[in-house]
């Protein structure tokens, strides 16, 4: 889980630091050692042996036997010279050898699926208690306090921006300041750009071009540039919050004028939402057609950051779930909003009619936990209406909009766009109707009584939860991807931690086994919480081995010959199939709810968020799949956390006097 406990205490502090002389510099990203990533390996796979041989397969010593000495001719044979390679390659390299070389690609931008539900993060935002309830009843068409608040959360975020670049939080004399800077710069003037085969991302603009020192707003399906620092300026200052209030009105205005004219804009923003292919073959159409839109694509990819306003609030109650529920799915994308989207942007931050908002992002300049630092920042302060000249937004004004401030980035089309809009918009709908998404709230306790009381690690603790009900659900077990922070190297991402392992299969296996005492239930989930938290640290130190082996396998040489019976082994793809994808953010205090797509049909996405006294998950699964229930899984999660907590408090810790027992299941 991507646990940030300094950056969570001190996070809403206002900080005032003397930069030292010499900033700190991180670590290199450490290309492990061969040995000991084929050692990690192995152990990794040991529970899917056990579950083979239990299904009638081949004994576990057996299979093992075999792989340990595929293992063997690898370690002193091509995969000897693999790892050469990649520490010749890492000599090479500027910061490392994964980020400079192919982890963007191989993660992310060689992937064709479109970017909606399958790649793109979501976060949905709680409500501003500063905002009149009456405001909050509306649900079509765009209004002033949606467009109020629309301006004070992208100003908020843009102050966390300028802070951060000034060095008033997080200097870079902390790590966390250099982590922090470095990945926050990621989030902004930023956008993925489609291309046949592999995508890249567009290049950061220098802070004196004009484009930088916009945002984009998407209204009605129309695109719109509005520039939000003052340009005489240097360094350029952000314009204040009325002013930027006031820009995006005039925008509105525009928009609503021309709705009422008759006019419809063409819905190219369903085209980012297509195949990443489809999308590169219509882009590349798009910009042979005139300069305008070659101006259009550019401000949009180096603007600042992206602000959708929907025309509508799809039906929803004012409490609960379903509440909740419609909310989600707002954000993420509808068949009504799905167009009024750039999913191309790095960073949107999205407000409806009723002043719900939340973001989205595309997924890899930077991993989604930095943007909701950011927009946690952000929400911190509610709206402030004295930083308004009126306490309460008035309607829009019927004139024809002064122009100085916004501009039009309208799209020139021809038939063969607006055909293919049609059919993106259709493929779109398919994605939104096949994907069932939500989020629950767990409010019977959360990380205080689990740390307190159990004395444990809440990650590792919610992680047995997960496998416990997938379990349940489904009678059989899954590789597990949990996302580690390798944040302490310079340039560090991201490393798998495998959640799956002998302990905690022999755990959930025996909490269905009736014979099975509870004490050693208790002593087994004592194991399986002490080896995922071992596997914590190894992946957070650089010491995991999935980043390794996708370099040693990026480094064989096939078409000379090269091959290795261990990486090829069916195995090898089975322990990195990740039915459960799973990855935590920060106590979420201003989030309602969060989500990713599943990795694949038959399979879940999972973000958790732990509090101190609740514990929320947002859970994505497919309509199509007979195999999956959203539902069904959020109803396993909370009777195990329920389970497991009688569990922990009707036996003791962990003793020695069953450790026979215990090693019978292992």
């Amino acid at each position: 889980m991507l646990r940030l406990p300094a950056l969570r205490r001190n996070l809403l502090m206002r900080q005032n630091s003397t930069v030292a002389s010499k900033q700190l510099s991180l670590p290199r990203l450490p290309v492990p050692d061969l040995r000991k990533t084929l050692d990690r390996y192995l152990r990794s796979i040991e529970p899917f042996l056990l579950e083979d041989e239990a299904h009638g397969g081949l004994p576990f010593d057996t299979s093992y036997s075999l792989r340990a000495k595929w293992a063997d001719e690898f370690a002193t044979g091509v995969g000897k010279l693999c790892q050469e390679r990649l520490l010749a390659l890492d000599r090479a390299s500027p910061n490392n050898w994964l980020d400079d070389n192919f982890w963007m690609n191989k993660a992310y931008l060689e992937w064709r699926a479109p970017l909606l539900v399958n790649s793109n993060w979501w976060l949905a935002f709680h409500d501003d208690e500063r905002i009149p309830s009456l405001a909050k009843e509306a649900k079509d068409g765009i209004t002033p306090w949606q467009v109020r608040r629309a301006a004070w959360l992208v100003h908020r975020v843009l102050c966390f921006k300028d802070r951060l670049d000034r060095q008033e939080l997080y200097p870079d004399t902390t790590r966390t300041g250099i982590w922090l800077r470095a990945s926050t710069a990621k989030m902004f003037n930023v956008a993925r750009i489609p291309k046949p085969m592999c995508d890249i991302l567009s290049k950061p603009p220098s802070t004196s071009n004009p484009d930088a020192q916009k945002i984009y707003i998407m209204v009605h399906n129309w695109c719109y540039a509005i520039p939000v620092y003052h340009p005489a300026t240097s360094p350029s200052k952000l314009v204040d919050v009325q002013e930027i209030e006031t820009r995006i009105r005039s925008a509105v205005v525009d928009a609503e004028q021309r709705l009422a004219a008759g006019e419809k804009a063409v819905p190219v923003g369903a085209l980012t939402a297509d195949d990443r292919d489809k999308w590169a073959q219509n882009l590349q159409h798009l910009l042979t057609l005139s300069p305008q839109n070659q101006r259009t694509h550019r401000i949009i990819c180096q603007s600042l950051l992206g602000l959708s306003l929907d025309g509508t609030s799809p039906t929803f109650s004012p409490t609960g779930q379903e509440s909740l529920t419609s909310h989600l799915l707002a954000i993420r994308a509808t068949n009504a909003n799905v167009a009024n989207r750039i999913f191309d942007k790095a960073h949107t931050v999205i407000v409806d009619p009723s002043t719900r908002a939340g973001a989205s992002g595309e997924h890899s300049p930077c991993d989604a936990l930095v943007p909701s630092i950011v927009d946690e920042w952000a929400l911190v302060d509610g709206l402030d209406s004295s930083s308004f000249r009126v306490a309460e937004p008035l309607p829009f004004e019927p004139a024809v909009p002064e122009q100085s401030h916004w501009e039009r980035l309208d799209w020139d089309v021809d038939d063969k766009i607006k055909s293919e809009c049609i059919n993106a918009l259709a493929r779109a709908d398919a994605i939104i109707a096949n994907s069932d998404p939500n989020a629950y709230c767990f409010q019977e306790y959360g990380t205080d009584w689990i740390k307190d009381t159990l004395k444990q690690s809440p990650d590792a603790y919610i992680q047995m939860v997960l496998q416990l009900a997938y379990y349940k659900t489904r009678g059989e077990f899954t590789a597990i991807y949990e996302t580690a922070l390798t944040r302490m190297f310079k340039r560090g991402r991201t490393e798998t931690i495998r959640s799956f392992t002998r302990q905690s299969r022999a755990w959930v296996l025996s909490m269905l086994d009736g014979d099975v005492s509870q004490q050693t239930r208790r002593n087994l989930l004592h194991n399986a919480l002490h080896a995922h938290s071992t596997l914590m640290r190894e992946a957070t130190s650089g010491r995991g081995i999935d980043r390794h082996l996708l370099g040693l396998k990026l480094m064989l040489r096939p078409l000379s010959g090269e091959q290795s019976a261990l990486l090829d082994d069916e195995l090898f793809q089975r322990s990195q199939t990740w039915r459960l994808s799973t990855s935590g953010l920060s106590a979420g205090n201003y989030f309602r709810g969060t989500g990713f797509g599943a990795t694949y049909e038959d399979g879940y996405g999972i973000n958790y968020m732990a509090a101190p006294d609740m514990i929320k998950f947002g859970i994505e699964s497919k309509v199509s799949s007979p195999r999956t229930s959203t539902e069904g899984l959020k109803d396993a999660i909370f009777e195990a956390l329920a389970n497991m907590r009688t569990l922990c408090l009707t036996t003791n810790a962990h003793t020695a006097s069953e450790h026979a027992q215990v090693s019978s299941h292992l």
